[in-house]
């Protein structure tokens, strides 16, 4: 199963998209945990000591890296470097593995210029066709608010694109213009996931359902919210939330088949 998990910042994708991972990969699949928010926080939500997590370095500063395969220097301006380098090597020589999962940290490219297509993003778009199309049982990988990462190349591989929304007319917003990107690139398979939800939103996530696929609506809980703060994966120290995850796992697996 290959997912891209995105929304809104703040409503809670990461916490989704890290326990997504850490239940695939108890159940025996080899996963591998994608962090491509600039907001880099998916090492510490599937489990990564928080020290750990900080030393992840991000493959988008590797220079040396982003120069050997694209046979460019980061942020250069170079009229000709290779846009498909080769990237197969890289989840198992650069992922970092934390009960299970194996993370990956693509990082921030830096732009010169408005929509140029540099060493870096060449690099990175290459690392997530690869996998989406080739490597692991399962694949999620954690998105900000856009899909620039992703081209038509990648959207062939992804399974689904999960949106996490929370009750709020600018969380929907974000979801239908996602949405729209989405199926711009040939992605049709677009899940919602409804959380932090409280008794006053009951009528949300009903209304909602009338619009898109909703995989379910997760209440609001203190020990998802303790875990945040305490730089802890919500899989370990929120069983409620963990079984709700279970769940609308299940649902979405079944929506696929």
């Amino acid at each position: 199963m290959k997912l891209a998990i995105t929304g809104k910042g703040g409503v809670g994708k990461t916490t989704v998209a890290g326990t997504m991972a850490r239940i695939l990969a108890a159940r025996g699949n080899r996963v591998y945990a994608v962090d491509a928010d600039p907001d880099a926080n998916l090492a510490t939500a599937v489990g990564l000591d928080p020290g750990a997590a900080r030393s992840v370095r991000p493959i988008a500063d590797m220079a040396h890296l982003v120069e050997e395969r694209t046979g460019a220097a980061p942020g250069s301006q170079a009229p000709v470097f290779r846009m498909n380098p080769r990237v197969d090597d890289i989840p198992a020589e650069l992922s970092v593995e934390a009960h299970g999962v194996h993370l990956l940290r693509l990082g921030t490219v830096k732009k010169g210029g408005g929509g140029c297509i540099c060493p870096e993003s060449a690099l990175l778009r290459s690392l997530l066709s690869h996998l989406m199309l080739y490597e692991g049982d399962a694949v999620i990988v954690d998105m900000e608010a856009g899909i620039e990462h992703l081209g038509r190349a990648t959207a062939r591989g992804v399974d689904a694109m999960l949106v996490v929304v929370e009750p709020g007319r600018r969380s929907v917003r974000t979801a239908e213009a996602i949405s729209k990107l989405a199926g711009d690139i040939g992605i049709s398979k677009l899940r919602l996931v409804v959380n932090k939800v409280t008794g006053a939103d009951d009528d949300f996530c009903s209304r909602l359902a009338g619009s898109f696929d909703v995989l379910g609506c997760l209440p609001f809980s203190e020990d998802v919210r303790q875990a945040d703060l305490q730089e802890q994966a919500p899989y370990d120290t929120a069983p409620l939330f963990r079984e709700q995850m279970e769940g609308i796992l299940d649902r979405l697996i079944d929506s696929l088949r």
